[in-house]
């Protein structure tokens, strides 16, 4: 077991294990990172277990309590959207994944923890059952759309249900996730065998970003306007959608380019090497340019006019949305999942259908050809991101979380002797 730099020490507060099984920079990694510098730590006290080493551990260590433990390759590298549940453990695994959860018992007991965050679907189910072998509040935070084009359909179903059986408590990155975890409308009380209560209950709590001052663009050169994607590079993401689209806006905006920011995870190196072929299959390939994965996004988006949002499934959030709006940067997005919590339609960009091709590139086209529109979409999306999307009410909102989970007032009895929701 590796440990990290003891960080910073909060005064007093819940001491929360955050539990996730990978330490690559994915989009869940990303936003746990952001959560972990802006929590109160005189409120909470938070230490970190992953099941790798990596990026992650590496900007975590100098922050917090970090330690890597590491788990089986063969369970950490499963992709999401290839499992089922005969490949989520496969026999060979099983001994190891429970060895990892009494070890992880053994952890939470030693380090006096009083409440579990667990931060992926498969730390869910590891952190989850440590969590309640070791009598403690788990709270799942939930990140993917459990739904069928999302997961396969063996394992959307087997979560719904572990979903009712492990967590104390479920934070759902948005109200669309939210939704698909079909979850009762009423929350339920029961007691395990110590007489301890578990209270379920759900909350949306968006994801944050800061909201600071870009960084300064360079001048605009005669290349003319500069369209860019943001994120991994992979399928669903759609940036072969973008890349047609950008074809289809070259032919009323030649000057324009296109950028896509961002490198291939979980073995998606395929699909790279065909989305890179693309822009030349099309006719534009002096007119795209691919930065890789960037350690700046802010500095990277202030280099754009407009961020395009290509997603062909819905997404469970659209951080990247928020980071082009606090930008002050109009945006264009697929219509799907969680975006159009956060995109005003017409307000502080276009919603589009999903892999509507045509659709997409006329929006980008109407407002390449409006600054007027350009710039107050990009005036009220910001200001939508100071009122709703700061990391600082992110924060202040799953504090709020431990602090009931952890420490849940007692629930009023109604006439029918069940459990009132508060």
């Amino acid at each position: 077991m590796k440990r990290g730099n003891e960080g910073r020490k909060s005064i007093a507060g819940v001491r929360v294990l955050f539990f996730g099984h990978t330490a690559a920079l994915g989009g869940g990694e990303i936003a746990l990172l952001k959560l972990l510098r802006n929590l109160d730590y005189n409120k909470v006290k938070p230490i970190v277990v992953l099941g790798a080493e990596g990026p992650l551990a590496e900007q975590l260590k100098p922050i917090v309590p970090t330690y890597v433990v590491p788990l089986s390759p063969h369970v950490a590298k499963a992709k999401k959207d290839t499992l089922g549940m005969a490949t989520l453990f496969r026999a060979r695994e099983v001994l190891s994944v429970f060895g990892y959860i009494f070890r992880l018992v053994l952890f939470i007991r030693r380090h006096k923890i009083d409440l579990v965050h667990t931060n992926s679907l498969k730390a869910d189910f590891i952190g989850g059952i440590a969590g309640r072998l070791s009598l403690r509040p788990v709270v799942w935070h939930v990140r993917d759309r459990i739904e069928d084009d999302y997961l396969p359909g063996s394992v959307a179903r087997a979560f719904r249900f572990l979903c009712r059986v492990i967590p104390t408590y479920v934070i759902a990155n948005s109200a669309a996730t939210l939704r698909t975890l079909r979850l009762p409308a009423t929350s339920a009380k029961e007691a395990n065998s110590s007489g301890a209560e578990f209270v379920r209950r759900a909350v949306v709590v968006h994801d944050g970003t800061n909201l600071v001052a870009a960084p300064p663009r360079r001048p605009r050169d005669s290349d003319g306007f500069r369209v860019g994607l943001i994120g991994r590079i992979s399928p669903w993401k759609g940036q072969h959608i973008f890349l047609q689209a950008a074809a289809q806006v070259n032919k009323q905006f030649p000057n324009a380019r296109f950028v896509i920011i961002g490198a291939a995870l979980f073995g998606e190196e395929k699909y790279k090497q065909e989305v890179r072929r693309l822009p030349s299959q099309l006719g534009i390939e002096h007119l795209v340019e691919f930065t890789g994965f960037s350690a700046n996004v802010d500095q990277a988006i202030a280099e754009l006019d407009l961020v395009v949002h290509a997603s062909t499934i819905g997404e469970p959030f659209g951080q990247v949305i928020i980071e082009g709006m606090a930008a002050g940067k109009p945006v264009v997005a697929t219509n799907g999942g969680g975006v159009p919590e956060i995109v005003e339609n017409g307000k502080t960009g276009i919603l589009v259908p999903m892999g509507d091709v045509q659709a997409m590139a006329d929006a980008i086209c109407r407002i390449l050809a409006e600054p007027t529109l350009a710039a107050g979409m990009g005036s009220r999306g910001r200001q939508r991101v100071a009122d709703h999307f700061t990391l600082q009410q992110t924060a202040r909102r799953v504090e709020a979380v431990y602090l009931e989970a952890a420490c849940p007032a007692p629930a009023a009895p109604n006439p029918q002797g069940t459990v009132a929701s508060r």
